[in-house]
């Protein structure tokens, strides 16, 4: 898991500050003041950057499911050549889905099953 966030560094790091716990599962985090970021969504770069930094080798973007809350991060996402399940804003007009595979009213009704994923573990949820 990653996270390729249009925030700058500082940004990120105080939106993120009392989440170290779900952000220290990614493997990497690329942020949209990135020296491989020349362009911010709906430009695929973000993501295509993030792509390239797991473990080995570039994962083919066909390979990689994206989660998005955003119009302009679907589009990114779906220009990478990704897969993209949507989280809108319950307030964004329903016209601005179209361009997600996917489209859940939360995440809680995420089911990795229907992407051929593993069930997630049972655990408790972090609080947040």
């Amino acid at each position: 898991m990653a996270v390729a966030t249009g925030s700058n560094q500082r940004h990120f790091e105080l939106k993120t500050q009392n989440h170290g716990e779900i952000f220290a599962m990614m493997h990497h985090i690329v942020n949209g003041d990135d020296p491989e970021v020349e362009k911010g969504k709906p430009s695929p770069d973000i993501f295509l950057a993030a792509a390239r930094r797991f473990e080995d080798a570039f994962v083919d973007p066909r390979n990689i499911l994206v989660f998005e809350d955003a119009p302009a991060g679907v589009a990114a996402a779906k220009n990478a050549g990704m897969y993209v399940v949507m989280v809108p804003d319950p307030n964004l007009d329903a016209s601005y889905h179209s361009g997600a595979d996917q489209v859940l009213s939360s995440l809680l009704d995420f089911n990795p099953g229907e992407w051929g994923l593993p069930p997630f573990e049972a655990r408790p949820l972090p609080k947040l």
